[in-house]
């Protein structure tokens, strides 16, 4: 069994791994501290770090706890893109993804893809504080820690490294399977990288409270939020698992406070979208406990108008979970008259409706959306709505529209799948669960699942040539994978 020293240092070279992004056009000002990512550019290529962030982000789907909810992913995506459009050493595009995991952490990996906890959104007392976080870890990708880590161990193969941060990702992801299976890939682990790990956490820090307040929040909430966490340690038998992969000395926080308190002071409200999506994760996705009390609706009730809708929001969700329909309708109704469009009430209302199997008000309500056309939420409801009625030909014309223009979307190739069977359409089924499969790290049985689909329809025909082209695709993305499997 390893220490928490261990386990400290190689799962926060693991935050720290990261590499850039594309950058936004409009990303503005200079970071105080000088651009080290391309000190790293001879151990690890931005594409190389992008290869191995599309491997990791497959095995995540495939064994993480991850929560498919169409409107939460756009709610952190449409957060995290705000922050990166002000972050600087932009090099590789960004993800945003949401673990149900009542374990407090966040994390990072190669490709620009950073991982919330749910538990974040319980412990986090304002939009703010969440988007520190964010910065926090976004920072980590602009520096390319990890990179430049390798660069300092160059005695160590870096492929080396990429098993031991491949066990510590799905570790990290899912801490209910426990840290048993790093004993070889961490066997080799320097213990002299942990000074350089602690410096890697200040630095982000010090970055990201600069893309934290040109992003329009509040600095202060950065050493709010390291305070709050230091005070729960203090109380707590063990401490939370994010003080664990993000070391948290005093002088960390005493840095931060201090960086804020020279930024401009300034009152930055929550948006409406922060508190729905908190009383959504709450209320949702509570791993079987009440996270969404009547402490924090009564409290919400008497705040401001954000906040008062949420409360109701977060009641109405409350029955729909209980199977209490009529009672959701109920509350919801007020909302949805009020805000006929807003996507939190359309989705809600969706489900509401198909529990009453009132499906055709449902469907009528999500074909009358101004936004159905460019919202993903929107189409995703219209199509599981269709099905649900028996639409399935609509549907599925629907979702190969939708999965042609979100091709790495789980949710669309899902419900793709379930209309082909429906239709009977066997080939097409088949390719779409493939989509599925390969998309969740499973590329064996994406190729003998799609050569299935191939050996259903006539031989020599455009489908069959579609997708024996695809299952190409796929040997190919499989080959070079290879390298990055552990051995």
């Amino acid at each position: 069994m390893f220490s928490v020293l261990k386990k400290s240092l190689v799962a926060s070279l693991m935050l720290s791994t990261l590499a850039g992004q594309v950058a936004p056009a409009f990303a503005s000002g200079t970071d105080d501290l000088p651009d080290m990512g391309t000190s790293a550019g001879s151990t690890l290529s931005i594409g190389q770090e992008m290869e191995m962030g599309d491997y990791y982000v497959r095995q995540l789907r495939g064994s993480a706890p991850l929560i498919n909810d169409p409107l939460l992913s756009q709610y952190i995506n449409k957060l995290g893109m705000r922050l990166v459009s002000h972050a600087n050493s932009v090099r590789t595009p960004f993800h945003f993804y949401l673990i149900n995991s009542d374990e407090l952490n966040a994390f990072a990996f190669f490709g620009g893809n950073v991982v919330l906890h749910s538990a974040l959104f319980r412990f986090t007392d304002n939009e703010s504080q969440l988007a520190s976080v964010m910065a926090h870890e976004i920072s980590h990708v602009t520096q390319r820690h990890l990179a430049r880590a390798m660069e300092d161990q160059k005695r160590n193969a870096p492929l080396t490294w990429v098993g031991a941060l491949g066990s510590i990702l799905l570790a990290m992801a899912n801490p209910q399977a426990g840290m048993a299976a790093l004993t070889g890939t961490l066997a080799g682990a320097q213990q002299g990288i942990i000074s350089f790990t602690q410096q890697n956490e200040q630095e982000a820090d010090r970055i990201g409270i600069q893309v934290l307040q040109r992003a329009g929040f509040d600095p202060q909430a950065m050493p709010a939020f390291m305070e709050k966490l230091l005070d729960q340690s203090r109380y707590a038998s063990r401490p939370p698992e994010i003080l664990l992969t993000h070391p948290l000395p005093e002088s960390r926080l005493a840095d931060a406070r201090n960086r804020a308190n020279q930024m401009p002071h300034v009152v930055v409200h929550s948006s409406e979208d922060f508190y729905m999506a908190k009383a959504r994760v709450l209320g949702m996705y509570n791993s079987g406990q009440n996270q969404l009390t009547s402490d924090l609706l009564d409290s919400w009730s008497k705040g401001n108008i954000r906040q008062q809708h949420a409360a109701q929001y977060g009641r109405a969700i409350l029955a729909l979970e209980a199977n209490k329909y009529a009672d959701a309708n109920k509350l919801l109704q007020p909302l949805l008259s009020a805000q006929p469009n807003d996507p939190w009430y359309l989705d809600l209302a969706t489900d509401i409706d198909l529990g009453l199997k009132k499906n055709a008000e449902a469907i009528a309500r999500l074909q009358k959306a101004p936004d159905l056309r460019n919202d993903p939420v929107l189409q995703l409801n219209l199509a599981n709505a269709l099905i649900q009625s028996g639409q399935n030909e609509q549907a599925a014309q629907m979702l190969n529209r939708y999965t042609f223009s979100n091709p790495n979307d789980t949710n669309g190739w899902d419900l793709l799948a379930q209309a082909e069977a429906a239709l009977g359409h066997r080939d097409q089924e088949l390719a779409a669960r493939a989509e599925n499969l390969a998309l969740t790290g499973k590329i064996d049985q994406a190729i003998t699942t799609l050569s299935s689909a191939s050996s259903q329809v006539k031989l020599g025909s455009l489908q069959q040539q579609r997708y024996d082209a695809r299952i190409d695709q796929l040997r190919q993305l499989q080959q070079r994978f290879r390298t990055y499997e552990k051995r």
